[in-house]
This record gives C-alpha cells, structure tokens and sequence, in this order.
C-alpha cells in the first residue's frame, strides 16, 4: 500500500507538501499541488482520514438530523446535502429526531460524540434542549427549513388549536407585519430562559414561506373566492407561523373578512389534514377553496374531500405548499408552490463550510425564493400546451359560501 512518502518522492516534492495538498492546509503552487494528485492517482495513494483527524482535529465529517427523511421534500434536501457534502470532500452522518424534542436532543448528541465537524439540524417545535446543548458544546450549527424565533417578544406567533369548529369569531382583517427570523438567538417568544443563549450564533437556510403562500391566497381571491380555509403546519414551527402572517397578509391585501375558523391545524402530517379538513367542512359555512401549507398535508386534505365525496375543483379549490414529482399526474394537477429543497440542501452544507473556515464570522440567514406553479387544482382551465391559463370569462363557478348537506354536496 502506498504511503504518503511514496508519493512525495513520486511528486519529486516533501512529505509536508503532499500533506499541506491533501489537507488544504496551506496554499501550494498549481502545478506543484497536480504533480502531487497526479501521484496520489498513479499510485492509489488513499488518506489515512482517522490518522489525520488525529492531527487536524477535524474528521472531515457532517452530522444532518433531519425528520421525516422518508417525506420527498426532506429527501430532495437531503440529495442536495449529500451532493455538496460529497464535492466538498465531506462525509455524512444522518440521523432522524422524529420531531420530537428528546429524541432530538439525543441524536444530536450522539452525532457530536461521533466527532463530526459541524452539524445541519431542522429543529422541532420546541428547540430549547437542542440550543442549549449546542451552545453549550459550540458546535457550528446551520438550522435548516425552519428558524429559530426572533426573540422579539412583540412579534408574537399565531397560535393553533386542535381543528374543530368553534364560535364564529370573523373579524375584519388588519395588515399583519410579518417579523424575519431576526438574530438566531432563541427568544422570549417560545418561553426560555435566555441566560446561556445571548451570545449563542447560529447560521440559517430557508425558503421563503410568507410571500408565497400570499401567492396562493392572491390567487384563489383573484378568482372570486371570499371563504379561503388554511390547513396549517405543526404549531411552534416557523414555517407554520410564517406561513400563516401570509395567509393573513393576503386576506388583508384583497379586503377579506378574516375568519378565524378557517384556519386549523393538520399537524404537518397526512391524519391531521384529513381530520383538520373534515372540521372545515363541517362548518356552517365551509370554505370554497383550501390551502395545504406542506405536501403531506396535501395528501390528507384530498382524502377528506373525497370522503366527502367532494370534487376538486368543482365543488372546492385546492392550492398547495410544496409540489412534489407527482403533483402533476393528479385528476385535476394541482396548484402548488415549489421550492427549491435540493438547493436548500447545498446551500446549508456551503454556510456550514464557510462557517468551519471562519469560526467567528457573523451568523447569517440565507432565504431562497419559491416558483409558483400554475396548474388547474385552483379551478383555471389548462390550454393545449397542458399549462393553466386565465380564468374563463363571465359568471363562471359559484364561489359564494354555501352550506353542506349531510351528504357534503352544495344544497
């Protein structure tokens, strides 16, 4: 087997360089340092990557706990990961929390013990454990699809009951201000106690979640829909709250009566769509259109429609957060906003990376657009070319809020 001596003399250079070329720990002349990977292929030359962890500290290595890994969004992020983590010359760990804040805190640890560089987390709802104990190891940390509050006490966070229809509590909606993930410092929002934390930096990646699901509630609103229903994300997750200021943001912009029973919890899951929509729909006045704020939720959301024998979009709109491979093979091909994960993914790994190399550099928030993509869930007819095209002139569906028979038909 080849040593690093061997390929020193091949290379006609010292064993420092070899070793400054493979571990980047100093520059090195270009055609100096491609006589050395010249070598190194000629003679399958491989790194003894536990031997120089030993002397770098480093193990060349990235912990990811992601929940939900068999969720296709989750899996497009991870494929991004992967590949960046891989061209960067890094290995992966990964591991599933389960979004559940003990197991969370559990293998987040056992990946740190596991002497990875540097961590890629989505947080659960109640990230508290898991802060602490990254701030208190410091362990470089990029949060990933979900932020951590703001800290900002004033900029509240929309809160979720179970679904289920209540006392009609309509208001006139106001403009909501929606408020950034602002310094990555958990907050006295989600009731914590900020000794320890002040001082804790954390690098974020994300989508954009407010605008675009304004994107979708503009759109149904521009085709006469007054009773818009939001099925929402797990409560304590920033891509629900944030994705709720949109809903409310849109409802304002278009003058809409803001009814606060038509916004329930799916739990971020397929079963609680499913019951959150039939809570919908068992409304006095049940919404004419619906908003799915993940692709899960999407899922359970359509298995209620269909048990009520409901017709999309005859009888009920349907626009949806997150377009997966087959959302255009449904009967009709749905709405949806998609983003754009795998990027999500290389972009977490890249301010991981930048982190490494300059420790105390100050933290950051990469936000990255979505693409609305236009289909015919919402009730827009598709043209020859397959797409969805304007509304049709005229009358057009009934959009006024009717009541369900028993049966779930219009009466």
């Amino acid at each position: 087997m080849a040593t690093m001596a061997d390929v020193a003399r091949s290379a006609g250079v010292s064993v420092a360089t070899v070793s400054h070329v493979l571990n980047g720990t100093r520059p090195v002349l270009s055609h100096t340092r491609q006589a050395v990977l010249n070598a190194v292929d000629a003679l399958g030359y491989t790194p003894n990557t536990l031997a120089r962890s030993l002397v770098t500290s480093r193990t060349r290595s990235i912990g990811l706990a992601v929940s939900a890994i068999s969720n296709p969004y989750f899996t497009e992020i991870l494929q991004g990961v992967e590949a960046a983590a891989l061209e960067a010359g890094y290995s992966l760990l990964i591991a599933d929390p389960h979004d559940d804040p003990v197991h969370e805190r559990k293998v987040v640890q056992l990946l740190h013990e596991r002497r990875v560089d540097g961590m890629i987390v989505a947080p659960s709802a109640d990230p508290h454990d898991l802060v602490a104990y990254l701030s208190r190891h410091s362990v470089p940390t990029v949060f990933l699809d979900r932020v951590l509050p703001s800290g900002d006490p004033a900029a509240g966070t929309p809160h979720l009951d179970q679904p289920g229809p209540e006392q009609n509590r309509s208001e006139q909606a106001g403009p909501d201000q929606e408020t950034g993930p602002g310094p990555a410092r958990l907050g006295q929002e989600a009731g914590l106690d900020q000794t320890g934390f002040d001082q804790a930096v954390f690098d974020q990646v994300c989508a954009e979640n407010s605008g675009p699901t304004a994107r979708l509630v503009t759109h149904l609103a521009g085709l006469g829909h007054r009773r818009i229903g939001l099925v929402a994300g797990l409560s304590g997750l920033s891509t629900t709250t944030e994705r709720i200021v949109g809903y409310r943001q849109a409802l304002a912009a278009a003058g809409l009566v803001r009814d606060e029973d038509l916004v329930v919890s799916g739990n971020s899951e397929a079963a609680g769509a499913e019951r959150a929509t039939a809570a919908l729909l068992s409304l006095p006045v049940p919404p004419t259109a619906l908003v799915t704020a993940n692709n899960a939720m999407t899922i359970g959301a359509l298995r209620a429609l269909r048990r009520q024998g409901l017709a999309v979009p005859d009888d009920i709109a349907l626009c949806c957060f997150d377009d997966f491979a087959w959302a255009d093979l449904f009967s009709p091909r749905l709405t949806a906003i998609a983003q754009p994960s795998r990027e999500i993914g290389a972009q977490a790994v890249q301010v991981l990376l930048d982190r490494l190399a300059t420790p105390d550099r100050p933290a950051r928030t990469v936000r990255l657009p979505c693409t609305f993509v236009h289909r015919t869930s919402c009730g827009c007819p598709e043209d020859r070319d397959g797409a969805a095209g304007p509304p049709p002139a005229g009358p057009g569906r009934k959009t006024e809020p009717t009541a369900l028979s028993e049966k779930g038909t219009a009466s």
